[in-house]
C-alpha cells in the first residue's frame, strides 16, 4: 500500500499509518463467498469456494488480520429446491447442514420471501429446515424498493412464533432475520444472499475494539472523534481491500465489496465504545450522536460498501449492550431510533415466550417501515423464549451470545 494516502480529503502521512499498524487491529468476522447452487453439483461447488475461501484466510492472516468464519451464502432457496416434496427439503438441507459443520464454514441458504406476491408457504418450508438443522442462517425480505411488504412481515412474525415453539431452548431464532432494503452482496448473516450468478466474495470487520480506542482518546469531542475514527477505520478497510484484491486476482473469484461496520463480539463491545465516548451509560444522551461518529465514519472510508456499512447494536452479543438492556437503560424504541442514523435495525433482541405473533408483527412492521422511509438496510432478528417471562434472564448456551434480562414489550 502506498504509505501516503487520502482518506475523506485528509491526507494519511506515513507517520501515522506506521502509528496505526502498531496499535491493536481489528478482526476480520467473514469472508463470505457467493455461489450459485445447484442441487446437483453442490458438493463441487461447496469444494471449489472452500478452496477460495481458505486461500483468502490465508492471505489476510499472513497480513496481520485475524479471520474468525469462513461463510458461503446462496441465492433464496427456493429457487433450487424447486420440485423436491417436503421430506426431500428437508434431508437435503440436513445433509448440507452436516457438510457445513464437516468443512467449517457457515453456510446462509437465502431468504424465503422476496416479494409479498410469493408463496407464503415457503416461509413454513423455512421454518421446519430451521428447527431441523443447526448450522444454517436465513431470512425474509419484509422491505423493498417498493415499500413495507405486509404478508411477508405476517409470514416472518408467524416464522419467528414457530421457531420460539419448536426448537430447543427456542434458539433457532438467533439463525433468522426478516430483512428490509437490505441489497445483495453483503457478508453478514443472517441477512446475507445474492440473485446473480455468484463465484464472487465479500468481507465483513470487528472492529468495535478500534472504535472503543479512538473514543477513548478523544472523549467526548464528536469532530475529533469523527475525524480520527474516520482514519482509523479508513486505514484498515484500506489494508484488507487491497488484500481482497489480491485475493480476486489469484483466485478469479470476483470481489464485491467489504462491509466495515465495527461489529460488536461480546467483551469486544461497541457498548462499551459508545460510552467512552459519552461518559453515560449507553441509551443516555450523546448515544445518538455516537452512533452517527460511527457511522459517517464508516461510510467515509473509501473501499468498495457492501451491507449495512454502519453500526450494529446486537443485545445479546455484546457484553455492555446486554448489561443495559437488562438495567433499562436503552429499550426497543431507542434502539429503532438509532437505527434512524446507524443500521441493522433490532437484533437479537430477547423477549418473552407468550409474545404474541401480532407483536411480533407490529415490531418488524416498524423496522420495515423506517427502513424504507430512509432507504437504508435493517433487519429484526427476535428472539422470543418459550416459556419465560419478563423479568427472568435468557438462558442461551450459545458461545457468542450473552444473556440477559427479558423486558416487557408493548
Amino acid at each position: 500500500m502506498n504509505r501516503r494516502q487520502f482518506v475523506g480529503g485528509a491526507l494519511l502521512s506515513g507517520a501515522y499509518m506506521a502509528a496505526a499498524e502498531d496499535r491493536a487491529r481489528p478482526k476480520v468476522r467473514t469472508v463470505t463467498a457467493f455461489v450459485k447452487l445447484d442441487r446437483a453439483h453442490y458438493l463441487a461447488q461447496v469444494q471449489d469456494a472452500l478452496q477460495m475461501l481458505r486461500r483468502a484466510k490465508r492471505l489476510v492472516e499472513s497480513g496481520g488480520y485475524t479471520v474468525e468464519t469462513l461463510r458461503i451464502a446462496t441465492q433464496p432457496f427456493p429457487e433450487y429446491a424447486g420440485g423436491l416434496s417436503q421430506a426431500e427439503t428437508l434431508r437435503f438441507f440436513r445433509e448440507y447442514d452436516a457438510l457445513a459443520a464437516k468443512e467449517s464454514f457457515l453456510a446462509n441458504i437465502g431468504p424465503a420471501m422476496m416479494l409479498d406476491i410469493e408463496d407464503a408457504a415457503q416461509a413454513q418450508t423455512l421454518a421446519e429446515i430451521l428447527v431441523s438443522t443447526s448450522n444454517l442462517k436465513a431470512s425474509l425480505m419484509i422491505g423493498g424498493e417498493d415499500g413495507v411488504q405486509w404478508r411477508c412481515v405476517r409470514a416472518a412474525a408467524k416464522l419467528v412464533k414457530f421457531l420460539a415453539d419448536h426448537s430447543s431452548g427456542s434458539a433457532a431464532n438467533f439463525n433468522f432475520a426478516a430483512t428490509a432494503m437490505l441489497a445483495p452482496y453483503g457478508p453478514f448473516y443472517p441477512g446475507a444472499y445474492h440473485l446473480g450468478g455468484g463465484h464472487c466474495f465479500a468481507i465483513g470487520t470487528e472492529s468495535a475494539n478500534v472504535v472503543e480506542r479512538v473514543f477513548a482518546q478523544t472523549g467526548g469531542n464528536a469532530p475529533l472523534a469523527t475525524d480520527h475514527l474516520t482514519r482509523e477505520l479508513s486505514f484498515h478497510a484500506m489494508a484488507l481491500e487491497k488484500m481482497a484484491h489480491q485475493i480476486e486476482k489469484e483466485t478469479g473469484w470476483e470481489y464485491m465489496g467489504m462491509d466495515a461496520t465495527p461489529a460488536p463480539l461480546k467483551e469486544v463491545s461497541i457498548g462499551a465504545a459508545i460510552e467512552r465516548f459519552t461518559g453515560v451509560k449507553f441509551g443516555m444522551s450523546g448515544t445518538m450522536t455516537a452512533a452517527g461518529i460511527i457511522t459517517k465514519a464508516v461510510q467515509a472510508a473509501p473501499v468498495k460498501r457492501a451491507g449495512f456499512s454502519g453500526l450494529m447494536l446486537p443485545v445479546l452479543e455484546d457484553n455492555v449492550l446486554a448489561q443495559r438492556w437488562s438495567e433499562g437503560t436503552c429499550d426497543l424504541d431507542a434502539l429503532l431510533a438509532y437505527s434512524a442514523v446507524c443500521a441493522t435495525g433490532l437484533d437479537t433482541v430477547p423477549m418473552a415466550g407468550d409474545t404474541t405473533a401480532g407483536q411480533i408483527e407490529r415490531i418488524m412492521g416498524d423496522v420495515a417501515t423506517l427502513a424504507v422511509k430512509w432507504k437504508k438496510p435493517l433487519t429484526a432478528r427476535l428472539l422470543p423464549v418459550k416459556g419465560m417471562r419478563a423479568g427472568q434472564r435468557t438462558r442461551f448456551n450459545d458461545p457468542s451470545m450473552v444473556n440477559a434480562t427479558i423486558r416487557t414489550i408493548g
